[in-house]
């Protein structure tokens, strides 16, 4: 029905999601835009109506994705490229946080994630490609107080997504893992909920970093507009990354964890090989 790639994204009322919709809407690719309240992504099919379809979608509700994924396979007839960019944020020490809050951000973040990628997955391998992007964190490579849960839902992506590529890379499709560091969208705004009582021996370690993150919210020095730009130039790429890292800070902090585990393996490598059985044992 389309010779231009198919883009679906989940989360488009704000941030990421909204910005890539609008940059793939202005490239002429036909995009599925997505929102628990659709009314909120309206504007962007404005003047795009022959290749935007708006759809209601809650990641957590079956019957939505599969009402979606059967929607725009009827009225674009493919799905080249699923963005999993819906998800929250929640700031709590381990020991503070709400753990209802927390499950139900796990629905969102993984298990939304994976249900969204099992419905889209049938199609890919029917058309023999395709691209899943998962829009992770740099915190999902490097864990910090007062996002320790938050953290575990992204280390959870990058597993996923990291062994999800090599079940279906034959078939032709890739997997994009999209790492941002502090970026101007909502996230550590209303995106993000927070522990309802605070402990006095975290007020220095998890308080204080949320109390930071919430400050700066607005004024990070993440550009959405170019993140998303990016987001499109690794996918169409011949030969595109596993991970694409955004922003300066994402790219520091990698590579200090890959600092932190040499250092730690090679000062026990002795101890580590010396768990193996002897050799002829």
């Amino acid at each position: 029905m389309t010779s231009k790639p198919v883009w679906f994204i989940t989360g488009c009322s704000t941030g990421f999601g909204r910005e890539l919709a609008r940059h793939t809407l202005e490239l002429g690719y036909p995009t599925v835009i997505t929102a628990r309240n659709p009314a909120q992504i309206e504007d962007l099919a404005r003047g795009n109506e022959d290749k935007a379809l708006v759809l209601k979608l809650d990641v957590t509700n079956a019957d939505d994705i599969a009402a979606a994924v059967k929607a725009a396979e009827a009225r674009f007839g493919r799905i080249d490229v699923l963005v999993n960019n819906a998800g929250i944020g929640y700031f709590g020490s381990l020991e503070e946080s709400d753990i209802d809050e927390v499950r139900q951000m796990f629905e969102i973040n993984v298990w939304g994630l994976v249900n969204m990628t099992r419905a889209v997955l049938p199609v890919m391998r029917k058309q023999r490609s395709g691209t899943v992007v998962n829009i992770s964190s740099i915190g999902g490579l490097v864990a910090n107080s007062a996002v320790s849960f938050y953290n575990a839902t992204k280390f959870g992506v990058e597993a996923i997504s990291e062994a999800l590529s090599k079940e279906v890379a034959h078939l032709g499709i890739k997997v994009l893992i999209v790492e941002p560091s502090g970026f101007r969208t909502d996230w550590a705004g209303r995106s993000a909920n927070e522990a309802p009582t605070t402990i006095e021996d975290y007020r220095e370690t998890s308080d204080q970093r949320m109390q930071q993150i919430r400050t700066s919210s607005g004024n990070q020095p993440g550009d959405p507009v170019r993140a998303v730009k990016a987001i499109v130039q690794a996918v169409e790429a011949e030969k595109p990354p596993l991970r694409l890292l955004l922003g300066k800070f994402a790219l520091a902090g990698a590579r200090n964890k890959i600092a932190e585990l040499q250092r730690d393996f090679d000062a026990w490598a002795e101890v580590t090989e010396g768990a193996d059985a002897p050799k002829g044992s």
